[in-house]
């Protein structure tokens, strides 16, 4: 967490340039917890923490780890889809939806504590979920549907379960067809207000879409249909998925992400209120009655603290932030024996599923960028292994991940040391994809000089490297990258350090710090 002054006057959106997609919301109190969805990137389900909507703070993750030997490798595409929060009877719950697994259920009474993980069904396809409480004490959970795992699109569905959370009563009953009137219907998020029920969902796909409701007097339906948000003459493309949040003082806003291709979904915050029994998100500018997201709007309360979501880390536990995910479930064999204070020792693994390559790579330690132009420097060396000079393909490096991806450092070949940029491409790009690298630029590194590497992504979103054995003075090493997203993500900074022979090796990459500074910034 890094904390700044506090936040006074108006905001502007995004209030989070990055890749919190699939973001729902509540409050507690005084206080706002958000989740996002992450995928294959894990520990999954961020959760953040904010005291007005618009600064925020990473202060856990609902998933440690996935219950699953499949997760033990990468599997870009799969993993925890878009999550759900909710507070009862002084516990959290997060609805987690693995689209090949089930819907889990973590729950903790402490944000900052450990959740607990149950599987609430196994069903294949079921996504989205939403828990709701009802008045009368019993609990619902709507949901929607993956074409890609089931065949069914379009529609959402309700079913009873237990209080607890535990079981399922009952079949699911469709409660909405969006086929014709609002295709690619999903995310939905239930909620009560003056005797309607009310969902909440995009519709009309995620870089294209708008936000709908539903309302109906009763939880089963019939429920109207209207258009609550849409891009309308505004720059804001695909305005939808998120969640309704009210404050103390009773004023309605709303969370949703908007796509930005490469970096993912970005986060925004509209006023909300209701007009004529139904919700109206935004600000109306073009006549047609339907909201529009604002670019700037009066903060929803003033003199709070204006929390920033660290991106640098100094290292000094021997362990990285919270920031960090790694491609796969964590394991602690990923960090060399010698970990010590002050510095990141990832070691120079082996793969032993396939290829060593970064995308097949469990042990890739990845965060989100958090603004769509940055510099990020790391001090790096390789050190260990089978006597005092290491093995041969030993390998730490800086980059970016995607289906289009870069990564630059440290290798070592023939008892010598060799600075090395490789790029790679992903092809199959629907679920986890084939990877190929090749080399990109190569020449012989002083052994005994420190390397200073820095990666800078422009406006343009091209990328490329820079180097330097002083720290001072730097020089550009190797070809411009375009950026590319991920599987369902945006791209990702990422550290690694591997063996690329494919050897079982006992060296690693040492990291003094990685600082990132942002445009914005300068």
């Amino acid at each position: 967490m890094e904390e700044k002054c506090m936040n006074t006057g108006t905001y502007q959106n995004p209030i989070l340039y990055a890749d919190y997609s699939d973001p729902d919301a509540i409050r507690v109190g005084e206080d706002y917890y958000m989740v996002a969805s992450s995928f294959t990137y894990l520990p999954g389900v961020p959760l953040l923490h904010s005291r007005d909507l618009v600064h925020w703070e990473i202060i856990n993750y609902c998933v440690p780890a996935l219950p699953f030997e499949k997760y033990d490798r990468p599997a870009h595409g799969s993993g925890t889809w878009a999550p759900s929060i909710r507070y009862h009877k002084g516990e959290f719950f997060v609805f987690i939806p693995l689209p090949d697994e089930g819907i889990f259920v973590a729950r903790s009474k402490d944000p900052k504590g450990i959740f607990t993980l149950n599987r609430l069904c196994e069903s294949r396809g079921w996504i989205d979920p939403c828990p709701f409480w009802d008045e009368d004490g019993r609990a619902y959970m709507i949901f929607a549907y993956a074409r890609s795992r089931c065949g069914i699109k379009h529609r959402l569905a309700l079913v009873e379960m237990d209080q607890e959370c535990t079981r399922l009563k009952g079949e699911p009953k469709m409660i909405f067809d969006g086929t014709q009137l609002a295709p690619t219907s999903e995310g939905p998020k239930l909620y009560k207000k003056d005797g309607w029920y009310y969902v909440l969902m995009p519709s009309g796909g995620v870089a294209t879409g708008w936000q709908s409701a539903l309302r109906a007097k009763k939880i089963w339906g019939p429920y109207e249909y209207r258009i609550v948000m849409h891009q309308g003459n505004t720059a804001v493309n695909g305005p939808h998925q998120g969640a309704w949040v009210d404050t103390p003082e009773g004023s309605s806003w709303f969370i949703h992400f908007q796509d930005v291709g490469e970096l993912g979904r970005i986060v925004h915050l509209q006023p909300m209120c209701f007009q004529d029994g139904w919700p109206f998100i935004g600000c109306e500018t073009n006549g047609d009655m339907i909201g529009e997201p604002v670019e700037e709007w009066e903060l929803p309360k003033a003199g709070q603290p204006a929390y920033r979501i660290a991106d640098s880390d100094e290292f000094e536990t021997g362990r990285p932030g919270l920031q960090w995910q790694w491609q796969s479930n964590p394991r602690e064999a990923f960090f060399a024996q010698e970990a010590k204070k002050g510095s990141l020792k990832l070691a120079c693994l082996a793969n032993p599923e396939r290829e060593n390559l970064l995308w097949y790579a469990p042990n890739v330690m990845t965060q989100i960028p958090q603004s769509n132009a940055f510099t990020a420097e790391v001090k790096l060396k390789l050190s260990g292994g089978d006597g005092t000079e290491g093995c041969d393909g030993d390998m730490a490096v800086l980059g970016m991940t995607g289906h289009h991806y870069a990564f630059c450092g440290l290798e070592r070949e023939n008892e010598r040391l060799w600075l090395r940029l490789y790029e790679g491409f992903v092809t199959g790009k629907e679920f986890e994809g084939q990877a190929m690298e090749g080399l990109a630029a190569s020449k012989e590194w002083n052994q005994d000089k420190a390397l200073w590497l820095r990666m800078e992504l422009g406006e343009d979103k091209m990328f490329f490297f820079s180097v330097s054995d002083d720290g001072s003075t730097f020089l550009p090493f190797g070809p411009s990258f375009h950026l590319a997203k991920g599987t369902w993500t945006g791209a990702k900074l990422c550290l690694w350090a591997c063996n690329r022979n494919n050897i079982a090796s006992g060296g690693w990459g040492e990291y003094d710090y990685i600082h990132i500074s942002h445009k914005k910034d300068r």
